[in-house]
């Protein structure tokens, strides 16, 4: 098993740390990651993406034409990076801010309003782990437990948000069905 994908959106966005995030579980439990940040000239607010690779196998490198996946947080990164997804790859969409007739036809598109949503939750802020466990649960690549074991203790050093990010990757995990 080998995916290659996207990440991207806003700085600020939190796209740095759903890439993270996915190669911390994915070493975690007893796979290989790469992560390959690119950065806007502006941290908040500009553009940041991230390649990620996940593999059972070593991998060769972090280049790579076509991906399997992206996760597209705003529309410019839509724009940008759905000519890289494979027919037949999944695009995952905050239709909190894109609009699903804009993803091409030959891709499956997972719409989810990750920014609504953790505006219920309290904070804007757990968009990303949102649209992180949706990914995990529509690739079936980690487990509910697996994706909270890895947020909370990566996120440990901040206890007063450790319950909104249980409940962040809980509501992921649901609409990702």
């Amino acid at each position: 098993m080998i995916n290659r994908s996207v990440v991207a959106g806003f700085g600020g966005q939190g796209v740095m740390m759903i890439g993270k995030m996915l190669c911390y579980a994915s070493l975690d439990h007893g796979k290989h990651a790469l992560f390959l940040p690119s950065y806007g000239t502006e941290q908040r607010g500009g553009t940041a993406n991230c390649t990620v690779i996940l593999s059972d196998e070593e991998i060769g490198s972090p280049m790579t034409a076509h991906i399997d996946t992206l996760i597209a947080m705003n529309e410019p990164s839509l724009k940008k990076f759905q000519g890289m997804v494979k027919p037949g790859g999944t695009v995952y969409i905050n239709s909190s801010l894109v609009k699903p007739e804009d993803v091409r036809e030959d891709v499956v598109c997972t719409a989810i309003p990750v920014d609504d949503l953790a505006h219920e939750l309290g904070s804007t802020k757990v968009a990303n782990i949102i649209m992180l466990s949706a990914y995990a649960a529509g690739t079936g690549m980690f487990t509910k437990e697996e994706v909270t074991e890895t947020v909370l203790h990566k996120l440990a050093s901040k206890p007063q948000f450790l319950e909104m990010n249980r409940k962040a990757v809980e509501t992921g995990f649901e609409h990702a069905k």
